[in-house]
């Protein structure tokens, strides 16, 4: 539910996890501004607004009319004076640390009501980020999911320097619009889910490049076995139900010949020098041309369609 002490929301970067915030606040009732670089970035970060709704409207999560409601709450900018009321400020500008410390500049030279800057980085640690800030008990990292309108978990680091009220003021916002904040005891590269989804994707390009199995088949057995387990019960979970000396037992066997690669594999590096980087160049491990793309986001999205519940402004306001 919607928090009475926070007015305004800024979101500075329009692309996909900057647009998708933004829906995901205004379908929360909630006061937004995508703060963009330029008229280009203002367009496309609008389009990308614009395409969220229609596939909410188009699975009934959504009714046009909430939609027009939700549209209503949102304001494009190029001038941080237009946030400089904000409560909360999301950052989504490129992983460039030099890039976030000049857009941390323009914060606090233009925002005085901030009660909290929440990054969206999902790679540069929050003691890297916040030698940008002079004030720097604001700032935190809350990396979210893609697409973060539909995707619960968030994964919350603080710096040495953020305070209590900063962060329980973050958290509470992340929970009012439906995420699942998830506060780290430390900071570590990767945080948590891109460190359990890089290692089990090391070992996936490790079996192909043994010959052990095709990607598609390894795909194939994820969605079969394992994948919709965890949607419903944790990894801890399942291994204390399965019994920690059988697991013992499995492991003693099974790890010596684990993949133990300490940089990127020559599979992934052989498509790279080849140009072919996925789906955005039309091939990568697999052909997208073979492929309708626009399917495919929307099979990405459907499983999170659960975990549906915004508070949604009356489609009469």
């Amino acid at each position: 539910m919607k928090l009475n002490s926070v007015n305004h929301v800024a979101i500075i970067g329009t692309g996909m996890i900057g647009s998708s915030l933004a829906v995901l606040f205004t379908g929360n009732s909630y006061k937004t501004t995508m703060l963009a670089i330029n008229d280009k970035e203002a367009l496309s970060g609008k389009s990308r607004y614009d395409t969220y709704y229609e596939d909410l409207i188009d699975n009934q999560l959504v009714t046009p009319a909430e939609a027009k409601a939700c549209g209503k709450l949102l304001h494009i900018t190029q001038d941080y004076k237009d946030i400089s009321d904000a409560d909360f400020i999301f950052e989504c500008v490129f992983e460039q640390i030099d890039v976030k410390h000049s857009v941390y500049k323009q914060i606090e030279k233009n925002c005085y009501q901030c009660k909290a800057i929440a990054s969206s980085t999902s790679a540069i640690s929050a003691e890297d980020l916040v030698k940008g800030l002079v004030n720097k008990d604001k700032l935190i990292v809350a990396h979210p999911w893609n697409p973060p309108h539909l995707v619960p978990c968030v994964e919350v680091v603080r710096s040495q320097y953020t305070s209590e009220s900063a962060l329980q003021f973050a958290v509470d916002i992340l929970r009012s619009v439906g995420r699942e904040p998830i506060v780290m005891q430390k900071s570590a590269p990767g945080f948590i889910g891109n460190r359990l989804q890089h290692a089990m994707y090391r070992e996936a390009v490790h079996m192909v490049e043994e010959g052990i199995a095709t990607p598609d088949d390894i795909d194939k057995t994820i969605m079969s076995s394992f994948g919709p387990r965890y949607a419903s019960i944790g990894l801890f979970e399942h291994f204390d139900y399965a019994g920690l000396d059988m697991v013992a037992n499995i492991e003693d066997y099974l790890f010596p010949t684990l993949c133990n690669a300490t940089q990127t594999q020559q599979l992934v590096k052989k498509h790279i020098a080849a140009g072919e980087l996925g789906a955005k160049t039309g091939k990568g491990v697999y052909d997208w041309s073979q492929k309708d793309l626009n399917k495919f986001r929307l099979s990405s999205e459907k499983p999170y369609f659960a975990y549906f519940n915004w508070d949604l402004p009356s489609d009469e306001e």
